[in-house]
């Protein structure tokens, strides 16, 4: 079966890292949703106004790319077992059992909440675990009686991550940021974007960020801002124009 991107997204995350483990967990995160020419009608939305969340089917191009065909290999023939963050990155689970990206069809899954659709057709959503263009191949509305299972087992994922990182400014820190997306990148950073291999005190870090790269250095759990450097990447939408 060949299928093709129905649209990308836009997002204010410019690398695969920081990006959240899972959607929702960073609700403060926004983007839109651009749809390809042969999907850019009204009529393929009809109705979707109605529902306050969606879910998106998209790929882990960027991240299956990054760690080469190799992977793809061996997810495809074996040993099918992989190392989620959520267990320390040490001990193994079945591929099926984890939401990593390294999988057999590199696709993910993510529900997002619904704010607006303008023309275009756009869609603006919120709390995505996306990078900026990955590829959405389909979108489908969130039913609360059919989707939603709050009494379902947790398996090894019993709750949502919490901040484990205290952020403070530095003395050289300017935010060139709204108020809403400030606490938003803070929000991201406090949940520790670093592998957890990484306790450098001294090694500055950058996180590709709406556009800006934000340097930024972690001193036991204390993760302090630097700097936020303009990077010209165009994301128009996260400095106030839409």
């Amino acid at each position: 079966m060949e299928i093709k991107p129905v649209a990308y997204y836009r997002g204010q995350l410019g690398s695969k890292f920081g990006i959240p483990r899972q959607s929702g967990v960073v609700d403060g995160l926004r983007g839109e949703i651009v749809f390809e020419p042969a999907f850019r009608s009204p009529d393929a939305l009809r109705g979707l106004e109605g529902f306050s969340r969606i879910w998106l089917i998209w790929g882990f191009s960027t991240s299956m790319l990054s760690r080469g065909i190799e992977d793809a290999e061996r997810i495809s023939s074996g040993p099918l077992t992989v190392r989620p963050p959520r267990l320390g990155g040490n001990e193994r689970v079945g591929v099926f059992a984890s939401r990593s990206p390294f999988r057999p069809n590199s696709l993910g899954l993510s529900c997002v909440t619904l704010e607006a659709i303008t023309e275009g057709p756009v869609l603006h959503v919120r709390g995505a675990d996306l990078m900026d263009g990955t590829p959405i191949y389909d979108i489908k509305p969130y039913v609360p009686y059919a989707d939603a299972f709050p009494d379902a087992r947790p398996g090894f994922a019993p709750a949502a991550p919490a901040p484990v990182l205290e952020v403070v400014e530095g003395p050289e820190w300017h935010s060139p940021f709204s108020p809403e997306d400030t606490a938003t990148l803070k929000a991201l950073l406090a949940l520790d974007p670093r592998p957890a291999f990484h306790d450098d005190p001294s090694r500055v870090y950058g996180l590709p960020f709406a556009g800006y790269d934000i340097r930024f250095r972690v001193e036991e759990r204390r993760l302090v801002l630097l700097e936020a450097v303009d990077s010209g990447t165009d994301l128009a939408f996260v400095r106030g124009n839409h």
